[in-house]
């Protein structure tokens, strides 16, 4: 046969089809690794809501927070997220320090924020 009309041999073929399967397969890996990134910005993204709702109630409120500990839940995007709230005086007397953590439905840290706001009750 002359040697333009060969086609690919047995291994040659089997070659490419090992290297198409492997670059598949790297491929779907990658997929896999981008929907479980994506879930987890999804959840932190949420959970960031809800601390900062949690916050800007407190700094929004005519009174100012009593220090100390508050938990509760909030739903939200479909969720229950249990949050714990953290009122403590600064080294100024008149400034409060608000944290808020947040943590998902399996009771993993998911959010975090922290604030400041005068300690003086507002008009």
């Amino acid at each position: 046969m002359p040697t333009a009309a060969r086609g690919f041999t047995l291994i040659e073929m089997m070659v490419a089809l090992a290297v198409f399967s492997l670059a598949a397969l790297a491929l779907i890996r990658l997929e896999g690794a981008t929907i479980r990134g994506a879930a987890t910005l999804d959840t932190t993204l949420m959970a960031q809501m809800v601390a900062r709702n949690i916050a800007i109630e407190a700094m929004t409120d005519a009174r100012p927070p009593t220090i100390g500990t508050a938990t509760g839940t909030e739903a939200n995007g479909g969720r229950d997220w249990a949050w714990t709230r953290v009122v403590q005086p600064t080294g100024d007397a008149r400034i409060l320090r608000i944290d808020v953590t947040v943590l998902d439905q399996a009771g993993r840290n998911a959010g975090h924020i922290t604030m400041v706001r005068d300690g003086a009750t507002k008009p």
